[in-house]
């Protein structure tokens, strides 16, 4: 017995030795580790990073859109500006361009709103148009707000009221956004990205329009706010 447990004990001894100086797995156990954490962060920074950029890309297709809107029009050079719902579905066009890549309309909505003064001297919607699958309504108005009297103060923030000048129009635009994470943690996962844009328009431009267009001309496909559609309208 004595024999035996000796014999054991170098045994014991002479394998504890050689593992104690054994370092051929250490990198794979540190890495096995370590990989988790890391593998965390990454993701962790690729969702950031694209979020960031996808903020910067919504807010590039609000500037573009309320830009085109205040440029587009048919001049024969005798007559003011007149602007047609072609006019209208082509700044569209630009914005599923420039938002290509993000899919703008799949994922997010894109509404562009006529503000102008009244008869009364006060601030009205004359016409707003809207596309893009997301559910999702203009935060300051719908088109006929403020139509009579002066209770409608304009569009835009608190403190922030964006309102048009006489004999002249303000395209503001809103475009509403939901983000999709790329990786598996989901960090910021639907989160809804809205940007404004204003811009005044460039020309003299007939406000009057058809009987009920009041300052957008017939002429081509409606986008109509009461339809939530990627497509085209038609």
């Amino acid at each position: 017995m004595t024999r035996n447990a000796n014999t054991l004990r170098r045994l014991v001894r002479r394998v504890t030795r050689r593992l104690g100086g054994d370092t051929s797995g250490l990198a794979f156990v540190e890495f096995a580790f370590a990989a988790p954490l890391v593998l965390g962060m990454g993701m962790m920074g690729t969702d950031t990073a694209l979020l960031v950029i996808t903020h910067m890309q919504v807010s590039q297709v609000a500037m573009q859109a309320a830009d085109n809107a205040s440029r587009v029009g048919t001049s024969n050079g005798l007559a003011t500006r007149q602007v047609t719902e072609r006019d209208v579905a082509d700044t569209f066009i630009g914005a599923e361009q420039l938002g290509a890549n993000i899919r703008i309309f799949q994922q997010g909505r894109v509404i562009i709103s006529s503000l102008q003064r009244n008869s009364a001297g006060g601030q009205w919607i004359a016409w707003q148009r809207c596309r893009g699958a997301k559910v999702y309504n203009s935060s300051f108005g719908v088109e006929g707000a403020g139509r009579t009297g002066t209770s409608f103060a304009g569009m835009g923030p608190t403190g922030r009221v964006i309102t048009a000048a006489p004999g002249t129009a303000v395209m503001f635009v809103e475009v509403a956004y939901d983000f999709d994470s790329i990786t598996p943690l989901n960090l910021f996962d639907n989160q809804q990205i809205v940007y404004t844009a204003v811009f005044n328009v460039r020309d003299n431009r007939d406000l009057t329009g058809g009987p009920a267009s009041n300052g957008i001309f017939p002429g081509g496909p409606v986008a109509r706010c009461n339809v939530y559609s990627a497509a085209r309208p038609t």
